[in-house]
């Protein structure tokens, strides 16, 4: 032990050595040391990015990133293929655009109100809104995700798919829309019973498969 002024003591060799294996032998910094796990996790991030390096894996490195890259994209294609796109919720679909108007009501509403306009005989409104309802129906069943934007026809074009019995009818429910919402012709009594028992039909059908993809509009 060497004594210095002020009475500070520096340790000689061994017994340094000594002093340095108990500081570290405290439990502060044994928590502190990397665990098996950070050391795994340590080794793999430094091999992979090895990879993208000519001095990580020589001559292999662009080979090496190539086939990452197929086995990403491959994988990312499977994916879709399993699971399909993702699709927005009920929710979110209720609340955005429906055939050209801020809408967020569900389909048993909008029937609700075409009933409510039929009763009062107005005739247009309620071919207007028991389309709506139609659309809406589809859209809450999963089986139709019409583009933002989408037409009456493109909406009808699109249902067919899952109810391809239907396909004639569907279209004139959406030219009847199209007719009182565009054109301002005016709607019959007999213009809404025959939406309104499309609407009805196509709701109690059996679809032929559980979704389909957008159809443009």
């Amino acid at each position: 032990m060497i004594a210095l002024p002020l009475d500070v003591l520096i340790p000689e060799g061994d017994e340094a050595r000594r002093w340095a294996e108990q500081e570290l032998a405290k439990q502060e910094y044994q928590a502190a040391k990397p665990t098996w796990f950070d050391d795994l996790i340590s080794g793999i991030v430094t091999w992979f990015f090895g990879l993208f390096t000519e001095r990580g894996a020589g001559g292999l490195a662009p080979v090496a990133v190539t086939v990452i890259v197929i086995v990403i994209v491959a994988a990312l294609m499977v994916a879709l293929l399993v699971w399909g796109r993702p699709r927005a919720s009920q929710t979110v679909r209720r609340r955005r655009d429906l055939l050209g108007e801020r809408d967020d009501r569900t389909a048993a509403q909008l029937r609700a109100e075409a009933e409510r306009r039929a009763r009062e005989q107005d005739w247009d409104e309620a071919v207007v809104l028991r389309y709506r309802a139609l659309a809406r129906d589809l859209m809450e069943r999963d089986l139709i995700d019409p583009a933002p934007g989408a037409t009456a026809q493109g909406i009808a074009r699109e249902a067919s798919t899952p109810f391809p019995a239907f396909g004639e009818h569907l279209h004139s429910a959406a030219t009847a829309f199209d007719a009182v919402r565009y054109l301002r012709t005016a709607a019959s009594e007999a213009d809404y019973r025959t939406l309104a028992a499309t609407d009805d039909d196509v709701r109690a059908a059996q679809p032929a498969v559980p979704a389909v993809e957008a159809v443009p509009a």
